[in-house]
């Protein structure tokens, strides 16, 4: 049936999304190497609005412990600084006059382990996530049923929907399964 499609496929298109939300949140947990992904979000005061770092400046990583941010303009540097220092990093910048650098720190065991914690919790959100979009599927799907559609189709859809749950669950398990090896790797 037509509608029972379109829920299925409205739903793992929703999942999809659940478990690419889940990987973008992960990216941001540093695993104590650099990564330019790590900065992701970083909101500058640029001319007076909030402009992302990565529309401003270049950041590479020429090595595992070290970040180089090489802002467009030199008289952004101190606003760069800052706004990294305001973030939830806990990162020191330094500035040479022409770019800003950042040691990154190596973790230490307890920092790991808090980590670990993190991933696991945004793991956790986005199995709700998946599991609320099944449990909204399923009310649609019992609705089309009151609405005359034989009970046969809509059992064989909400097994569907079940199948895509546990896909989907699986997919965040080996994300998280992947973060968790990266971070507690010294």
């Amino acid at each position: 049936m037509e509608e029972i499609q379109m829920y299925l496929d409205e739903a793992k298109e929703l999942m999809g999304k659940a478990v690419k939300h889940v990987r973008n949140e992960l990216v941001k947990i540093r695993a104590g190497k650099a990564s330019s992904s790590m900065l992701e979000g970083i909101m500058v005061e640029y001319y007076g609005t909030p402009t992302p770092l990565s529309q401003m400046s270049s950041v590479t990583a020429p090595d595992a412990r070290t970040l180089m941010i090489k802002p467009w303009e030199k008289n952004v540097i101190p606003e760069i600084e800052k706004a990294i220092m305001n973030s939830d990093l806990g990162l020191n910048p330094q500035n040479d006059g022409e770019q800003v650098i950042i040691n990154i720190p190596t973790l230490t065991e307890e920092r790991r382990q808090g980590l670990v914690k993190q991933v696991k919790h945004e793991g956790e959100l986005g199995k709700i996530s998946i599991r609320n979009i099944r449990k909204d599927t399923n009310d649609s799907l019992k609705q089309l049923q009151k609405d005359g559609v034989s009970e046969d189709e809509v059992k064989r859809a909400e097994d569907k929907v079940q199948a895509m749950t546990d896909e989907h669950t699986k997919k965040i398990d080996e994300v998280l399964e992947s973060k968790e090896q990266e971070i507690m790797t010294v």
